[in-house]
């Protein structure tokens, strides 16, 4: 890291204020089908454009900078990411949008740890930090069956299925009480 030129270190500019690299041309988070307006005009939000927006999100993590970057609105931007046949562009916005924020995180991680952890603004914001990411990891599209969590929640679903219904053996739909047919 360097050194700070500016008299009070106050008026240093933060490491997260800078620009990490774009992704190259050939990466997989700018492979995303971009939206076609089927009658574009001069103003339209273009495939190219699309693709530099999504690569300045990755680098910046800062949605209004990546707006500013290809001289569109966030509304535009918005309305566009709304849209039917959008969707490869509103995933990729996330994904991007994700990047941003591990590098985000890890400008955080590197302020806190050169401050020390003996000043208190460093150590909150490592805290921050460090809750945010326990918080964010636990993704809810892993949580499928066999995942501990799932199970949990399926038993606890029978359980109180079984709790309500008078007869295990009668569907829940079904309103008349039938024989069980193994009893």
């Amino acid at each position: 890291m360097t050194e700070p030129t500016r008299k009070l270190a106050r008026q240093a500019t933060s490491a997260v204020a800078h620009v990490a690299p774009e992704p190259e041309e050939d990466d997989p988070l700018l492979a995303f089908a971009p939206f076609i307006h089927t009658a574009p005009r001069r103003n339209s939000i273009t495939p190219q454009l699309q693709r530099r927006f999504v690569a300045t999100l990755a680098a910046t993590g800062i949605v209004v900078q990546a707006a500013r970057s290809i001289g569109k609105s966030m509304e535009a931007l918005y309305k566009l990411r709304a849209r039917p046949g959008a969707e490869g562009f509103a995933a990729a916005w996330d994904a991007a949008l994700e990047y941003g924020l591990w590098r985000l995180e890890d400008c955080a991680m590197e302020r806190a740890i050169a401050e020390g952890l003996s000043n208190p603004r460093a150590n909150s914001l490592l805290c921050f930090v460090l809750a945010y990411r326990t918080r964010t990891r636990e993704d809810v599209r892993l949580i499928v069956p066999g995942h501990p969590v799932y199970e949990c929640i399926r038993d606890e679903v029978l359980a109180e299925e079984r709790a309500t219904r008078p007869n295990p053996c009668v569907p829940a739909h079904e309103a008349q009480a039938q024989p069980c047919p193994q009893g």
